[in-house]
């Protein structure tokens, strides 16, 4: 058995017997004397001539086949000491299973549903343009993640290893595929599967998953928090609370404010989604060669400076959708999601600027939630321009960079009604002018993305938290020992595997106290 380096084309990477002839004319091992091949990890180039970069395990005949054993070692922790954890999303998720392996009793408050009851909610929305407030796109079991297509990547991995956070979506039903991709990615459809099977893992394992649970308070004992006061009155306490409420969860930024514990306004990111044909894109990037079965609906990831600001690409979903993504009547907001085939007939990704506080002066007197505020006005000012409901106000995007008033829309595969605005009259000045010439430095990057085929939502407003819960070396809150503000919600993760291994690194900080 050996480990090689080899590239592929991609009808011999999808062929076997190409591939064991490729391996052989690599190695210089007779076809005959190959036994199989393992890829242990991939990542598409389509620069030059397309082809898979790849690392693979080569096993000869009469080897043992290494097959990979992805469980994890659980603990019967129905008597443990017990760790509250608010919030089901990829934080909380993880920061659970972790605490079963430590042999601690997780205990999660969620303030939405169950995923299946989850999914009923997004229908109903979708039919009747009313946001649930307490279940939608954001909120509920999983957490935004589970309906934003499941993309598993990560530059962030100061706090832990990717490669477990994969190993543990392979467990629980993904497929195991994904742990050699350099951009994984399961699809919404397969993931609300793979979330419910996690609640299972916890619960058999005596952890505890309370839906319908909206935390109101904490509760803060000897000068240290001990639990968590529910809407409903219920008092649910533990040896440490773990905050994983996610970027959405206004609320508890309010309850921060109002009883003065610390919280800081922290630099977000806000524009538009951009929707093209899947087919121009797979035309732009792979050459022409987009016709071949064995490649992938293309992607693309674009980022520039314009006028001091950030312009980049976010949650790029090719073959996805639009989704109609705010938490709340009044408000308008998209997000993009794929399914595993990943099959529409459309490409779209968030378009963002950066924005900070100095850009803001006008909001400086609402202090730490400062670009809160700010995204709650852009977000109602969308809505009322577009009408209210989910509706998205949209625009072609020659339209928009050229400041055309021409009322034609594009197709498009928004999941609500989408009708013709203007966006400069409801987006920030600084914002558009930094979208237009980001959008035509982007079209020189790649050429055909500026084309009147694209078409433009709005708004991508929910990138990540504008308002971060501080903490400290130990994971604790400055001014609340006891509560780990973790995740994305807290201001220190921006994705479902950077969130997860906050969740696994802030278990791993309470397990430390516990035990010291």
């Amino acid at each position: 058995m050996k480990e090689i380096d080899i590239s592929l084309f991609p009808e011999e990477y999808f062929t076997k017997e190409l591939l064991f002839k490729a391996v052989s004319r690599a190695t210089g091992i007779p076809f005959n004397e190959i036994a199989h091949i393992e890829i242990l990890h991939r990542s598409l180039d389509s620069r030059r001539s397309i082809c898979y970069h790849t690392h693979a395990r080569v096993f000869l005949n009469g080897e043992e086949i290494i097959t990979q054993d992805y469980h994890s070692p659980y603990k019967d922790c129905h008597t443990g000491l017990r760790v509250i954890i608010i919030g089901a999303g990829p934080a909380g998720l993880f920061a659970a299973l972790h605490a079963l392996e430590i042999g601690i009793k997780p205990i999660i408050i969620e303030r939405g549903k169950p995923v299946e009851q989850r999914k009923k909610d997004i229908t109903q929305i979708v039919r009747t343009g009313n946001v649930n407030s307490e279940s939608n796109w954001c909120f509920g079991e999983g957490g935004a993640g589970t309906f934003s297509d499941g993309k598993l990547y990560t530059r962030s991995t100061k706090r832990g290893n990717t490669t477990d956070i994969i190993k543990k979506f392979i467990e629980h039903g993904a497929d195991p595929s994904i742990i050699v991709d350099s951009h994984a990615h399961i699809g919404t459809d397969r993931l609300s599967g793979i979330i419910a099977t996690m609640r299972e893992t916890i619960i058999s394992h005596g952890g505890e998953i309370l839906f319908g649970k909206k935390m109101n308070d904490l509760v803060i004992k000897n000068r240290r928090v001990t639990g968590v006061v529910c809407q409903d009155g219920d008092i649910i306490e533990g040896k440490a609370v773990v905050l994983a409420t996610g970027h959405s969860a206004r609320d508890i930024f309010e309850l921060f404010f109002r009883k003065g514990w610390t919280i800081e306004s922290k630099p977000f990111a806000l524009g538009v989604r951009v929707e093209h044909p899947q087919k121009l894109i797979d035309d732009i990037q792979y050459h022409g060669a987009n016709h071949s079965p064995f490649l992938p609906p293309a992607a693309y990831s674009l980022q520039t400076q314009v006028n001091g600001h950030g312009v980049f690409s976010f949650c790029m979903c090719p073959g996805g959708i639009i989704v109609p993504a705010a938490t709340s009547d009044g408000e308008q907001v998209v997000n993009g999601m794929s399914n595993a085939s990943r099959s529409s007939a459309f490409a779209n990704s968030g378009i963002a600027v950066t924005v900070s506080p100095s850009d803001l002066p006008e909001y400086e007197k609402y202090g730490p939630l400062a670009l809160l505020r700010f995204q709650q006005d852009v977000e109602r000012r969308v809505s009322q321009a577009a009408g209210g409901g989910i509706k998205a106000p949209g625009q072609r995007l020659t339209d928009f960079c050229e400041s055309r008033a021409t009322g034609l829309l594009n197709k498009s595969n928004y999941m609500g009604e989408y009708v013709h605005s203007e966006l400069d009259i409801m987006l920030p000045p600084f914002v558009t002018q930094c979208l237009r010439q980001g959008f035509i430095l982007f079209g020189k990057k790649m050429h055909g993305f500026y084309t009147e085929q694209a078409s433009l939502l709005a708004v991508e407003s929910r990138t990540s938290s504008p308002v971060r819960i501080p903490r400290g070396e130990n994971g604790e809150h400055p001014m609340l020992p006891g509560l780990y503000p973790c995740g994305e919600g807290a201001g220190y993760a921006g994705g479902i595997v950077s969130s997860a291994m906050d969740g696994v690194h802030t278990i791993d900080l309470i397990a430390s106290t516990l035990t010291n």
